[in-house]
């Protein structure tokens, strides 16, 4: 999306919040209300968590609060109210789609079973499914799993993933499906799991917040690449518009970058430590085109 449509984008916005009668959707809600709904992670680190401080923080969430204020101005608020909401991988989407929550951005790929019941956003991070093991462990990829217990996180695409590839093999795996990223850490931190499947990004972040990081690693051959967005209600073309418009705006400007550098190659909370991430390519190019197109 070029300079020039971004422009016409936000003066058709700033004409709407000057016609506030005019507006509908989600839009017209959050003027009326006076107050917009976010829905964050509790431990999807780097993109969506709590610190030390119980804020909410990541590089997601830094996203939505930057779409937060082209809202405000969209709309005429410039006191809207934020509320945070906490949701799970399990509840992201009916939170969503019924109303409770008007915007999420945290760690949610974006699929074509999903874009059914919801709206995606300009993509936001390109992630590949993988797997943590302790070094120690001989786990290298996924055929070491056989007969292993292996933990993943609820509702997620790393779930249905493993599921599909335990039936389809014969693996005889049993899978562990946890509340959050958190929790699915943690299993596998107290030896009640050999491996945890999930977006390669989440697991360094797990990595990150480990009591000994050096543990661990990273292994497996990619079973997927998966497109991160923001949800929203479906159906509400100026909502998207707007999300879409100031997301594309923040990345072609090279402001996201800037915050990818700040979550990914430098010491974040909770401890300080580094992801050591640097920049993909895949990255490279969403943010010289963006898109909301899932990756299938």
């Amino acid at each position: 999306m070029n300079k020039w449509v971004l422009s016409l984008l936000f003066g058709l916005f700033s004409l709407t919040a000057a016609q506030a009668g005019e507006l509908t959707g989600t839009l017209a809600k959050i003027q009326e209300s006076g107050r917009i709904t976010l829905g964050h992670r509790e431990s999807s680190i780097p993109f969506s968590y709590y610190d030390n401080n119980q804020q909410v923080v990541g590089y997601s969430h830094a996203i939505m609060l930057k779409v937060v204020e082209a809202i405000k101005t969209a709309v005429n608020r410039p006191q809207l109210q934020v509320n945070l909401m906490p949701v799970t991988s399990a509840n992201r989407i009916l939170l969503v789609q019924n109303g409770t929550v008007d915007l999420e951005c945290g760690s949610t790929t974006n699929n074509l079973e999903r874009q059914k019941q919801v709206a995606f956003s300009n993509s936001l991070f390109i992630v590949s499914t993988r797997l943590m093991a302790r070094k120690d462990s001989g786990i290298q990829d996924f055929p070491d799993l056989v007969g292993k217990n292996v933990v993943t996180t609820a509702g997620t695409t790393s779930e249905r993933l493993l599921r599909k590839m335990n039936e389809e093999k014969k693996m005889g795996m049993n899978i562990i499906s946890a509340k959050d990223h958190g929790e699915s850490f943690l299993t596998l931190e107290t030896g009640r799991a050999v491996a945890f499947m999930m977006d390669d990004a989440l697991l360094y972040g797990e990595i990150a917040k480990a009591k000994q990081p050096q543990d661990w690693q990273v292994v497996g051959t990619p079973q997927s690449r998966e497109a991160y967005g923001c949800m929203m209600p479906k159906g509400d073309a100026p909502f998207k518009a707007l999300v879409d418009a100031t997301i594309a705006q923040l990345m072609t400007s090279g402001e996201v970058e800037k915050l990818y550098n700040i979550w990914f190659t430098q010491p974040i909370p909770p401890k300080g430590l580094n992801l050591a991430f640097p920049l993909p390519a895949d990255m490279k190019a969403l943010y010289a085109n963006p898109n909301d197109k899932p990756i299938e």
